[in-house]
């Protein structure tokens, strides 16, 4: 998106390839920098001067310039930004935290481990056990979750021989 915001503003500020204001004059040249030159002493045209030894230091960029106008330019991507639905204005879970993740009643949050489904063919046997077991997500993470999530997840949900019924409630834990 941001590229696309450059080009359109290189070619707004295209034609405008020559713009001349008393003793200066300024070039905006493909890579948009600023350059100021001092006129000729002489009677030649204004043109005659512009050499390499009279440009100045590179002034910000383009982007630098225009970046307090548009602050989608300069803001960096998260993903705590909660999904809003259109028909009632309320708050959506994200569908992958919901699939990935389990939260426990105390607030924690249980994932499993990374690959434990790929190419299990070349895998030893201890690995592969290692993979099957259950990793806890730390605070922050715990946190995003939480953010990513709407409360009916969050509830109390008792099932008939649940394999994580001891791990529900955690004593001296703060999190």
């Amino acid at each position: 998106m941001a590229a696309s915001m450059a080009r359109n503003l290189r070619g707004l500020i295209g034609p405008l390839s020559l713009f001349v204001t008393g003793q200066q004059i300024c070039r905006f040249s493909t890579i948009i920098l600023r350059q100021t030159v001092q006129k000729s002493p002489l009677t030649s045209p204004a043109w005659a001067s512009l050499s390499a030894k009279t440009f100045q230091t590179p002034k910000p960029s383009i982007l630098d310039r225009f970046a307090p106008f548009i602050p989608s330019l300069v803001q960096q991507p998260s993903r705590n930004l909660t999904y809003i639905s259109l028909k009632k204005g309320k708050r959506k879970s994200v569908k992958s935290v919901v699939k990935r993740f389990m939260r426990l009643h105390c607030g924690l949050w249980i994932r499993r481990k990374a690959g434990y489904k790929k190419k299990l063919w070349k895998k030893m046997p201890a690995r592969k056990k290692r993979l099957r077991e259950h990793v806890f997500c730390n605070k922050t993470q715990s946190k995003l979750l939480n953010k990513m999530t709407t409360k009916f997840w969050k509830r109390r949900n008792w099932f008939a021989n649940d394999p994580y019924q001891r791990y529900h409630d955690r004593v001296n834990l703060n999190v």
